[in-house]
């Protein structure tokens, strides 16, 4: 496989493993690990969408719902949008995420897929699922910042992958961070680290789905504003 963004991400994903400590009642999800068929349509994506070497945007999410990339492989893309918009199907799971409703209405907006991710990649600060057990001993989506101690264990992981992350191809002087807490703790890392240039934050896709769904088109035309004006930039 020639040096592309696509081979480079490809690798990254298939190299991708968390090995440290975890708090009680913590686990973290590998969907490349945990099934052949994620680690077949994940090459097929960055195949069609990342096959050259130009330089991308990078928006940073938290880390990937169980119901999106944790089963697909592919950040914001549940089951339904990856063989609807994307065109590549996934037999072993049907997963629907509400993140994936608004990034897709995005991309929709952007251009479509091929415009959208010529320009952009996107990834998380934790790149792997994380779910916590509740007190009837269900097992619920989790976020890297939901627990002190948690986030303490990740922190290092999380710089080491961000650098490989920027080893892709990415344009490092602006990133854009999805949702307020989020960027916090993007801030405390990347103070520590210098990795970003300035960051602009961007309300998180699930808490405009959620609670903002009346003015979704006006968070699509925020994003919009903010992602054409770092492509004019460039």
């Amino acid at each position: 496989m020639n040096d592309t963004f696509a081979s480079r991400a490809i690798n990254y994903n298939k190299h991708l493993r968390y090995c440290g400590e975890l708090p009680n009642g913590f686990q973290v999800l590998n969907p490349y690990l945990e099934s052949l068929e994620t680690m077949e349509v994940m090459q097929q994506f960055y195949e069609k969408y990342y096959n050259d070497s130009a330089t991308r945007k990078f928006i940073i999410g938290i880390n990937p719902g169980r119901h999106g990339g944790g089963v697909t492989g592919v950040p914001f893309t549940d089951t339904k949008r990856l063989k609807s918009i994307c065109g590549i199907e996934m037999k072993s799971a049907q997963t629907h995420e509400l993140s994936s409703v608004f990034f897709y209405d995005l991309i929709a907006q952007y251009g479509g897929a091929e415009s959208f991710y010529k320009d952009i990649y996107i990834n998380s600060l934790f790149p792997l699922a994380i779910i916590r057990q509740t007190k009837d001993d269900k097992w619920v989506n989790a976020n890297y910042y939901d627990d002190p101690v948690l986030f303490k264990m990740l922190k290092d992981f999380m710089i080491h992958s961000l650098k490989k992350i920027i080893d892709l191809g990415l344009d490092t002087s602006e990133v854009f961070v999805l949702g307020k807490k989020n960027a916090i703790f993007f801030q405390k890392l990347n103070n520590e680290a210098k990795l970003f240039g300035k960051f602009q934050i961007l309300e998180h896709p699930r808490y405009i789905q959620q609670y903002k769904h009346s003015e979704k088109n006006w968070y699509i035309d925020k994003y919009m504003n903010a992602l054409n004006m770092a492509k004019e930039k460039r």
